[in-house]
């Protein structure tokens, strides 16, 4: 990982469940750039857990991924125009679509893994390919269409 702020921390007024750092019930995601991939790294708490108490919830699964998405579009966005994550004007994006394939089970007790890439940028629409390891083995794989907004979707 960065010794910079992640992308999440410096995205203003972000409140999102997955990823917010003003959202103190949500899950607290943050993803750094390493090299071309954005890097996340997520411990799963007990109540995160599915019906088996050592598998994390599909749900849990999905909503990290598409936050790491959304957010590593977000930034991808700010990196194109040159400009500092979070500067004037407001760059946001919001799911388009998402879609998950769960591989194995994904284990509670240990550190998870998130990497993404960009697949597909342009003005309007990003694609992203993330994919959600433990131990290096790679248990879910996500693609997120991450569609640019205007600053007024917000209020």
């Amino acid at each position: 990982m960065t010794n910079h702020p992640a992308f999440q921390d410096q995205i203003p007024g972000n409140g999102c469940y997955g990823c917010g750092p003003h959202n103190d019930q949500g899950l607290r995601l943050k993803s750094h750039w390493e090299g071309e991939e954005s890097v996340a790294a997520f411990m799963p708490e007990p109540f995160h857990a599915a019906g088996p108490s050592h598998v994390l919830n599909g749900g849990i699964i999905a909503t990290v991924i598409d936050c790491h998405g959304v957010c590593t579009a977000i930034a991808e966005a700010y990196r194109r125009e040159g400009r500092a994550i979070g500067s004037a004007p407001e760059i946001w994006y919001a799911t388009g679509s998402l879609r998950v394939d769960y591989l194995k089970p994904t284990p509670m007790d240990q550190p998870l893994t998130l990497r993404a890439s960009v697949v597909e940028a342009g003005p309007k629409k990003t694609r992203i390919a993330c994919s959600l390891y433990a131990l290096g083995q790679e248990c879910a794989r996500g693609e997120v269409l991450a569609i640019r907004v205007a600053n007024d979707w917000r209020a």
